[in-house]
C-alpha cells in the first residue's frame, strides 16, 4: 500500500498479506489493515483521501466484483475507488501506460499490452495462459522428478526438493505426492511457490531438469508476447519483465535471447520505470485528471 500526495511525494508504504481471495481467505482483512496502517504512517485521515486505486490479482470478470469491492470498503474512506486487475497498474508503472508489453511472472502470471491506439489486451483474452508463476514451476519440477526425468546434473536440486518437503527419500516424496502433498489448496500452492527460486537458481547452475522446466515456461511466455505483438502497428515493441520469476537471472537473460528470434515484431527489452504499487498511484492520478509530469515520476521513484 502506497500513500502519496498529488505531486507524487511518497508519504507512506506498507505491505500486508495477499489481496486476492483466490490466494488468501483473509484478503479483505489484509487490504483493510494495509490501508489503515499506511494512512496512519502518513499521518493522514480517511476523509483526506482523494481517491484509491486497487490493482487486484484474480479480478478478471465483472462477477469478481462481488469479492473485489469489499477489499476497499472501509468506513470513512473518502474519494472514488477504482478496482482493476493488478496487471493494469503494473503496466502503468512499468511503461507509464505507453505502448508496450508487460510480462508478469511471480506469484501469478499474465501478459498484458497497451497498443498504439490505446487498446488494453491480455493473453487471457485469447484463452492463453503461460504457466510461469512460481508455483507452476515447482509443480512441474516435482512431476519431472517423480517421473524419473533426472540425471547427475540434478542431484543438488533433488536434494533441495526433498529438504523443502521434509522427506528423506524419493520413495517418501512419492508417497507424499500420492496423498496430494497438502490438502488445503492455498497452503499447497504457497508451499510449491516458495520452492521456485531454488529452481531458477538450479537452471542457472546447469540442472537439466530445472532448465527444461524454465524453458518450457519461457516458451509459453514467448508465445503470449507474440500473440499480443500482432496487434501492434510498430515494427518494434517494448517489453518489460515484472515478478520474482521473470526477473530471475536465468529467466531474464534466456528470455531476452529467445525474443531475438521472435515472430511478428522486433522486441526491445526495457527496465520498468516504476513498480506496480506506484503504477496504482499513476492510475489514480489519471482518473482524477491530474497531469503526469516528470516531477511526479521523479518523486515516485524515490524510496518511501
Amino acid at each position: 500500500m502506497l500513500v502519496c500526495d498529488l505531486m507524487g511525494n511518497v508519504l507512506a508504504y506498507c505491505e500486508k498479506g495477499a489481496a486476492s481471495l483466490h490466494k488468501d481467505a483473509l484478503a479483505v482483512q489484509n487490504v483493510h489493515n494495509a490501508i489503515t496502517e499506511a494512512l496512519a504512517l502518513a499521518n493522514k485521515e480517511r476523509h483526506q483521501v482523494a481517491g484509491t486505486a486497487a490493482g487486484i490479482a484474480g479480478y478478471d470478470a465483472a462477477s469478481d466484483l462481488e469479492w473485489v469491492i469489499p477489499l476497499t470498503d472501509i468506513p470513512g474512506l473518502s474519494g472514488p475507488r477504482w478496482h482493476v486487475n493488478d496487471a493494469v497498474v503494473a503496466h502503468y508503472g512499468a511503461l507509464l501506460a505507453k505502448p508496450g508489453i508487460v510480462v508478469i511472472a511471480g506469484t501469478g502470471s499474465i501478459i498484458v499490452a497497451i497498443t498504439e491506439d490505446g487498446r488494453f489486451i491480455r493473453n487471457y483474452d485469447f484463452h492463453h495462459y503461460a504457466a510461469s508463476a512460481a508455483r507452476f514451476l515447482a509443480y512441474d519440477a516435482a512431476y519431472e522428478m517423480l517421473a524419473g526425468h533426472t540425471d547427475e546434473s540434478d542431484e543438488e536440486l533433488m536434494k533441495s526438493m526433498l529438504q523443502h518437503w521434509h522427506v528423506q527419500s524419493a520413495a517418501e516424496f512419492s508417497e507424499l505426492a500420492r496423498s496430494g502433498f497438502i490438502d488445503d489448496r492455498q497452503e499447497r500452492d504457497k508451499k510449491f511457490g516458495q520452492f521456485a527460486p531454488t529452481i531458477t537458481e538450479a537452471a542457472e547452475q546447469g540442472s537439466s531438469l530445472a532448465i527444461r522446466v524454465c524453458d518450457r515456461a519461457m516458451n509459453q511466455i514467448k508465445v503470449g508476447i507474440e500473440l499480443l505483438a500482432a496487434s501492434f502497428s510498430s515494427d518494434t515493441v517494448e517489453v518489460t519483465l515484472i515478478g520474482s520469476v521473470a526477473n530471475s537471472p536465468y529467466f531474464s537473460h534466456t528470455l531476452s535471447g529467445m525474443l531475438l528470434n521472435g515472430s511478428n515484431r522486433r522486441y526491445h527489452l526495457v527496465e520498468p520505470t516504476l513498480p506496480p504499487v506506484a503504477g496504482a498511484v499513476l492510475y489514480a492520478m489519471n482518473q482524477l485528471q491530474i497531469p503526469i509530469t516528470p516531477d511526479i515520476i521523479h518523486n515516485l521513484q524515490k524510496n518511501p
